[in-house]
This record gives C-alpha cells, sequence and structure tokens, in this order.
C-alpha cells in the first residue's frame, strides 16, 4: 500500500526537522505537531500525541491516511490530525506542515494582535499573517476554522489565537523556514514597538515590497 524507503525517507526528514525547531526553541514539551505528504499522495507521516519534538523516532512517528485512517500504532493521533489532513486535501501545493507554540509568535496571538510583517524579508516570504481566532465556545481551532483561511493559496502562515503558529510548505524545511521567520517576526515587532513606545515615535516606514523586482514592476 505504501513505499517502505519513501515513509523511511519521509520519517528522517521529519525527525531532523522537529529536531531543529526544538533545539532553536520553537517548541517545548510534547505540544505542538509537525506532519509531511507521502510521494504517493495518499497519507502523511505525523508526529503522534505525547511526544515531544526532541523524542522523534523512526518507531513513534504514524502514518495516516487522507481519509483518517491510522496505521496500528502503540500512540494516540495527533489532537490536531483532523486539520492537517484537512489542509492536505484542500491544497495540493502543500507537502508538509510545522505548528508550533513558539512563545514570541504566541504572545502576540494571545493578545489577539496580529503580527506585522516589517521586514522585507516578511513581505516577499509571508505577505501576512491572518490570526485566526479561537473556536466560538473558547476551544482551540479545528479544521472547520482553521482550512477556511488557508483555501487562499497566497497563505503559506498563520497564527492561531491562544494556540500557536502554523507554517505550511512543499517541504518539510519550507514549513520549518516558515516557523521560524513566524518567531522572528513577532521578536522584530515586539522590540519594534518597545522602542517606538520607549522614544515616543508614532509613525515609521514600513516596506512595501519584498523584492527589487516587484518595487521596480510597481514603479512602471
Amino acid at each position: 500500500m505504501y513505499d517502505q524507503n519513501d515513509i523511511e525517507t519521509k520519517k528522517d526528514a521529519l525527525i531532523a526537522t522537529a529536531r531543529r525547531c526544538f533545539d532553536v526553541g520553537l517548541q517545548t514539551n510534547a505540544g505542538g505537531n509537525l506532519s509531511v505528504r507521502l510521494s504517493l499522495g495518499n497519507a502523511i507521516v505525523i508526529k503522534p500525541s505525547g511526544v515531544g519534538f526532541a523524542e522523534c523516532t523512526r518507531d513513534n512517528l504514524q502514518i495516516v491516511s487522507l481519509d483518517g485512517k491510522v496505521e496500528p500504532s502503540a500512540f494516540k493521533p495527533s489532537k490536531d490530525s483532523d486539520f492537517h489532513l484537512d489542509l492536505y486535501r484542500v491544497r495540493k501545493d502543500i507537502n508538509a506542515i510545522v505548528h508550533c507554540h513558539s512563545p514570541w509568535a504566541t504572545g502576540y496571538a494571545s493578545a489577539g494582535i496580529e503580527i506585522p510583517c516589517l521586514t522585507v524579508q516578511t513581505i516577499e516570504k509571508l505577505g501576512r499573517l491572518p490570526l485566526i481566532p479561537l473556536a466560538e465556545n473558547g476551544g482551540p481551532q479545528t479544521a472547520s476554522t482553521i482550512t477556511p483561511f488557508f483555501e487562499n493559496t497566497s497563505v503559506r502562515a498563520a497564527i492561531l489565537a491562544n494556540h500557536g503558529t502554523i507554517g505550511v510548505g512543499a517541504t518539510l524545511t519550507a514549513a520549518q523556514y516558515l516557523a521560524e521567520i513566524i518567531e522572528e517576526t513577532a521578536h522584530i515587532a515586539f522590540v519594534r514597538d518597545s522602542l517606538m513606545s520607549a522614544h515616543n515615535l508614532t509613525d515609521v516606514r514600513v516596506p512595501t515590497f519584498g523584492t527589487q523586482k516587484e518595487a521596480a514592476l510597481a514603479g512602471k
């Protein structure tokens, strides 16, 4: 049913990505999750519930088909597997998802503040970071609240109010880089806003374009 070599390759890539997320401080304890689509496109490899990013191994990662069937495992499926699967179903360009509870970004998300893209890099790589609110009953976001934001194919990342961040990409590396950029962006925004407050600044210039090519085309 599945290509075993592909599974092992994807598991190793997920383990390396999870370890990097842990090492750079994007995720501690057993929270967050990440997944990658298998090459045949009919299933994913995903971190199970209760396993930390630093503890991912070939033996504890799970295989889940896009219709939700979990291959036999001694571990509980990820609590967020539904939204992972939904994003893979609606976005063929998404092959990997990294969801973290990184502190700077989650601080903004918990304040109900959308993280502003202030640098040319974030405008180029992210464009905008939509803030997805909690469910109506105050519970965590679900597939039904997350997926509509990502139906717009220009959306590559988002922050979940009082929850964390989501980065998606064609590869695990691409998705993980976005998770890092989100956290870096939140840190930059906090420092910028603190300095503006300390120096009584009310207006600073923010770039409109992320690349010289975009700026040049707009000027024609």
